[in-house]
């Protein structure tokens, strides 16, 4: 059960004015003075001081030792008031810096000496003793108090720090994935519709062609977004998404898409297929698209190959286009978002990534990704 800091104080004020109620009616059979009426007054005010200690720890530390101090000076047993000073001592070395936190110590020390020499005790050497003791320790207590807090606050920023990073990296995957969807998509259907609206009185069954091509393009950009938004709601939803994120076994279905709409794309696959893992399957799909993206945006017409390529403990991905109408400035600079999304797709997964002009023209990209050597 949670209790408030100002509640906790009231009960703890509470509880040790009882206590010292109880203390009080114990004097005259250890000797002591019975409490009077101001006495029995003065012992509440010491103690239920205590309550608001939170919120001025120096001044109601002061406070109840000046009290205390007069309570002694009046003849009553000291005892009775011992448990509001420390209590109070402790708040300011828990909450105060150190130079505070001491003169206080220092103070209630001052004031125990003071009622062993106003009692006239016998054992004064034990009176001294505890006169420096009790204060050290509590003061000692408190500032490992002052310490844990400082140390859970810092783990509190800490942990809050890092929600925060996690919330900037998932933000910045999901700009990664609407930018491959959309991207591509978009790129595809821009070059069809320049294509259908160029020969759609000249060769009405190639614009059919393209409009068709601009028809499926739209509808799998449309699902796309649907899926990634489901996956995004996906812990507010039970069950799985309706469908599995794109992967390498769709990678003939765009480049067929390509082809229809004019890029001489050729699709190359080495080695023995197997299942990847859904995260690796999904990056070399997307680098695979922002690639080809990236011929039909810089390089329209070049011819390019698309080669995969199994091995035992990885799969690789090469993207090569041998045109000439790249813009050599945008290559060698490499500082588009898509190739950003690239090379952090690739790190996300252990994976290594190329991406640069050829001397002999046009442009490549290429894509190691680990995979384990069975099946997943």
């Amino acid at each position: 059960m949670r209790i408030r800091p100002v509640a906790a104080d009231v009960l703890i004020a509470l509880a040790q004015t009882c206590v010292a109620v109880l203390l009080g009616r114990e004097a005259s059979s250890q000797g002591q003075p019975p409490l009077d009426l101001l006495g029995y007054m003065l012992a509440v005010v010491i103690n239920m001081a205590c309550a608001f200690r939170s919120k001025a720890p120096v001044g109601v530390c002061l406070f109840v030792i000046a009290t205390w101090t007069l309570y002694i000076a009046l003849g009553n047993w000291p005892v009775v008031g011992t448990y509001g000073g420390m209590i109070a001592c402790y708040t300011v070395a828990a909450t105060r810096p150190a130079r505070t936190s001491v003169s206080c110590a220092g103070v209630l020390g001052a004031v125990w000496l003071f009622a062993g020499f106003r009692a006239g005790s016998d054992s004064m050497p034990s009176v001294v003793v505890q006169a420096l003791a009790v204060p050290a320790v509590i003061w000692r207590f408190g500032r490992v108090a002052r310490r844990s807090t400082k140390l859970a606050d810092q783990l509190a920023k800490e942990q809050e720090a890092r929600a925060r990073r996690e919330v900037a990296e998932e933000r910045g995957r999901i700009a990664r994935e609407l930018h491959d969807i959309i991207a591509h998509h978009m790129s595809v259907i821009s070059v069809q519709s320049g294509l259908a609206r160029f020969v759609f009185e000249s060769d009405p069954p190639t614009a059919r062609g393209a409009l068709g091509t601009i028809s499926a393009t739209s509808q799998e950009a449309l699902e796309e977004l649907r899926r990634m938004l489901h996956v995004l709601r996906a812990e507010d939803l039970d069950g799985e998404p309706s469908a599995p994120m794109p992967g390498l076994s769709r990678l003939s279905d765009m480049v067929e898409r390509l082809r229809a709409g004019g890029l001489p794309v050729e699709l190359r696959v080495l080695g023995e297929l197997r299942p990847l893992a859904p995260g690796v399957d999904l990056c070399a799909y997307r680098v695979a698209q922002e690639a080809l993206t990236n011929v039909l945006k810089h390089a329209p017409g070049a011819r390019t190959a698309v080669e995969v390529c199994y091995e035992r403990n990885h799969v690789s991905l090469a993207v090569v286009n041998e045109g000439t109408k790249a813009n050599p400035v945008r290559n060698r600079s490499g500082s588009g978002h898509g190739l950003i999304g690239m090379r952090e797709r690739a790190k996300l997964y252990g994976g290594t990534i190329s991406t640069g002009p050829r001397s002999e023209g046009g442009f490549e990209v290429r894509l190691l990704l680990p995979t384990s050597a069975q099946p997943v």
